[in-house]
């Protein structure tokens, strides 16, 4: 509640200094610590998430570690590099609906209605819960991580690499974190909008999921070329295992950037449907 007090008084105090609108970064910067404010207040909801893809992890390195010297295009190179960024993506599946989340209280309690009565920007309405699940994910994906350096992960780029690796779950978790922010807008349903986090999920499997991409064929392979999942997985791998590949990294980043915008653009859509409801 102080919180919600403290980003209309900074709104209400800039609108008696002549301001139409507050600086469009202060009111993303306020909207997005708001909503870490209220997920850290229930850290808990951070935990399954973190649970699914660390026990998935063990459980690839464990059953399918071995076979690395055996699969074509990975020999010699770290399974568990190779898996990692599986795990990294499944917990911003699990987890991207968590700052949405936030969003349907507000609408639920008539709060998010009378935002949009302040001359605060649309866009940071969006862009706070969005940052917020990004940058949720982007602390999950470097826990995730450290357990894979307990059980033995060497990153062929050191820690810079480990570094990028984060990044690019930040980024890919603004895409995904975009879809169920307009998930909880076109509902208003807590149920609706962490059941749309799932949509995703298939995603996963339609790539290169347990071997290198190569080796696909057929109708699987045509699917994981075009999804954008893929490239994410590409150069994360590529930079745990084989060094610095910048072609594989910016494709991974423009996959992200295209996923990211085109999630915003529906976000976009679905305020403007609400609002003509309301």
């Amino acid at each position: 509640m102080t919180t919600q007090v403290s980003i209309q008084n900074t709104i209400n105090i800039r609108r008696q200094q002549g301001h139409d609108k507050a600086n469009l970064l202060l009111q993303i910067w306020l909207v997005t610590w708001r909503s870490l404010t209220t997920i850290f207040r229930t850290p808990v909801a951070l935990f399954p998430p973190l649970a699914i893809s660390i026990f998935f992890l063990v459980i690839y390195e464990s059953t399918l570690g071995g076979a690395a010297a055996f699969i074509p295009n990975l020999s010699g190179n770290s399974y568990l590099g190779f898996i990692l960024p599986l795990s990294i993506v499944s917990s911003s599946l699990s987890g991207a609906g968590i700052a949405a989340q936030n969003m349907v209280r507000d609408i639920e309690s008539g709060y998010f209605d009378k935002l949009l009565l302040t001359p605060i920007s649309r866009a940071a309405l969006l862009l706070g819960p969005i940052l917020a699940g990004a940058l949720i994910l982007g602390i999950q994906a470097s826990i995730v991580i450290g357990v894979a350096l307990i059980m033995g992960l060497e990153s062929a780029t050191g820690f810079a690499g480990l570094l990028l690796v984060v990044g690019l779950a930040i980024l890919l978790g603004t895409g995904f974190a975009g879809f169920t922010v307009s998930a909880a807008l076109g509902s208003g349903s807590a149920a609706a909008t962490q059941g749309a986090s799932f949509i995703f999920f298939p995603l996963t499997f339609l790539t290169a999921s347990f071997v290198p991409l190569e080796l696909l064929d057929g109708w699987l392979k045509t699917a994981a070329t075009f999804n954008p999942i893929t490239y994410v997985l590409e150069a994360m791998r590529a930079t745990l295992n084989s060094g610095w590949d910048a072609a594989l990294i910016w494709q991974g980043v423009g996959a992200c950037l295209l996923l990211g915008t085109a999630m915003f653009a529906l976000a976009i859509f679905a305020l403007r449907v609400r609002t003509r409801r309301s």
